[in-house]
């Protein structure tokens, strides 16, 4: 050994499974597990401790999870193995704030400080199934949307007033707890003198307890020598001022001119009264987007499975329930495949299938005349693989990091090569395909590291505080004693792992 020069490693760079032994370089390890990274060199990871909710509240057999932050307060969604959702932030966090015994999966998005819940199977929305929304107070969650009104008022004139001379057409739009308004009531027509206010009586009144208001839409005047008849096809606006601020009075007086009438109503003809349920719920330009539908037998978008399956649906912008049955959707290009993921990045909306990508920009006309860019037809992103920052979404970054079937990619705008996993190309090709809806990804963009939850027990872990680039990464598997399922990110930064007990 007096001949022998020592090798000096300055600088441990993880793992390398790529090719055979002989190509690992002399600063990386061909096999480490546990350990997490510090300068120049490694430590046995940091242990874990139980996640402390309530004194004598634990949630066992836990599949999935989301952070939900709600008026600076946050807390965790957590889904178990029978299908119930619970809140740890809620009065009662041992009461499950939704059921639905077929739900493996389930995806969320908060929204005004509220959360939108859309139950499914890792692959699709369930059938025959809806977009819930959940207050934050422990209350169980309902139906996101709401029935409009059935029956007709009726109208009059009364007092002296400004409804112009003509014919005018009258509805009622119910609204709910969460600023929902529903669809519009079956119409009525009048014929106003010009002198006069307008009186409603027999207002209808929902059966639901959550409808907390009721507004008073109207045409402007249409001459009686062109009017059919038919009511349909007049563009309608809401009354200013004409609201029943509660869900008991029956009767109401309006009285405006035509030139009042500016806020239009007529997209509310053909909203949803119940959303399907989507394997991925998200937001871009204020919409709620719902995508990847199994499909509900009244309410179907179309009766082509695979359309059903490319179709993001897409709500009025600031009104997350509404969503048009019309024009409130995209379909994605038709290949079989359903839409994995949805994601706004530098203001364009992404839509991923597991081996494509696409690209849709607002053109400030409804969604379904939006344009089409294709992006990439070899690769794309799992349900849960497009990683979120901290314990917030990634609009706001310079780029996100994707999980594809080849590797964990770099995006932004383009997928970056090599991918960002180069340097365990063979582990990552090893993983079993059929789990990828399983796989997770998170961004401590404060610690720089990244940790993917993968179908073995393991969560892989990397730390980029060197650099975000395939070279400079450094990787490690974590190995744990329980069945990791799903991850999330507390305050700011702090890692919580999700895990069932039933280990075989």
């Amino acid at each position: 050994m007096r001949g022998h020069t020592p090798i000096k490693i300055e600088d441990f760079k993880g793992l390398w499974v790529r090719g055979g032994a002989e190509t690992v370089p002399m600063d990386h390890f061909v096999d480490c597990q546990n350990i997490q990274f510090q300068e120049s060199g490694f430590r046995t990871r940091d242990g874990i401790k139980q996640y402390s909710v309530d004194e004598g509240v634990n949630f066992p057999n836990v599949v999935r999870m989301y952070t939900f932050i709600r008026g600076g307060i946050q807390s965790i969604l957590a889904l178990d193995v029978n299908g119930n959702i619970f809140d740890t932030g809620s009065p009662t966090p041992s009461t499950p704030i939704l059921s639905i015994p077929e739900m493996s999966d389930f995806a969320f998005q908060g929204v005004a400080q509220r959360a939108y819940l859309s139950p499914n199977d890792g692959n699709l929305g369930l059938e025959n199934e809806f977009l819930y929304v959940y207050k934050g107070d422990g209350s169980a969650c309902r139906k996101a949307g709401g029935a409009g009104p059935t029956t007709v008022s009726t109208l009059a004139e009364g007092a002296a007033g400004h409804v112009e001379a003509g014919i005018h057409i009258f509805g009622v739009v119910y609204e709910t707890d969460t600023g929902f308004l529903t669809k519009i009531s079956p119409l009525a027509q009048l014929t106003a003198s010009g002198t006069k206010k307008v009186d409603l009586s027999s207002v209808p009144v929902s059966p639901d307890s959550f409808v907390i208001k009721r507004h008073i839409v109207a045409s402007k005047l249409i001459d009686p020598a062109f009017f059919t008849g038919n009511l349909e096809g007049y563009q309608l606006f809401f009354v200013p001022g004409a609201i029943i601020a509660n869900n008991t009075g029956t009767t109401i007086s309006v009285d405006f001119y035509d030139a009042d009438l500016l806020q239009d109503a007529s997209y509310l003809l053909d909203s949803y009264e119940e959303i399907p349920a989507g394997v991925f719920v998200d937001t871009y330009h204020g919409r709620l987007l719902v995508g990847g539908l199994f499909g509900v037998a009244t309410t179907d978008v179309t009766t082509d499975e695979s359309a059903k399956w490319a179709t993001c649906l897409v709500s009025s912008p600031g009104e997350p329930e509404a969503i048009s049955q019309v024009d409130g959707l995209i379909v994605a290009p038709l290949d079989g495949n359903p839409l994995t993921n949805a994601q706004e990045y530098r203001d364009v909306l992404y839509l991923f299938k597991s081996t494509r990508t696409y690209a849709y920009n607002d053109n400030g006309d409804i969604p379904a005349t939006w344009p089409l860019t294709i992006i990439d037809q070899g690769v794309g992103a799992s349900v849960h693989g497009v990683s979120n920052v901290l314990d917030s979404g990634g609009v706001n970054v310079e780029y996100l990091l994707i999980v594809d079937f080849s590797g964990v990619m770099i995006f932004n705008g383009a997928y970056q090569r090599p991918e960002l996993s180069y340097k365990i190309k063979d582990y990552w090709m090893a993983l079993d395909r059929d789990f990828f809806k399983e796989i997770q990804i998170m961004n401590d963009s404060i610690s720089q590291k990244v940790y993917i939850t993968l179908p073995n027990n393991r969560i892989l872990h990397g730390d980029y505080n060197n650099g975000l680039d395939p070279m400079n990464i450094k990787w490690c598997p974590w190995k744990f004693e329980f069945l990791t399922t799903t991850i999330t990110l507390i305050n700011t930064n702090t890692l919580i792992i999700g895990a069932r007990q039933d280990l075989p």
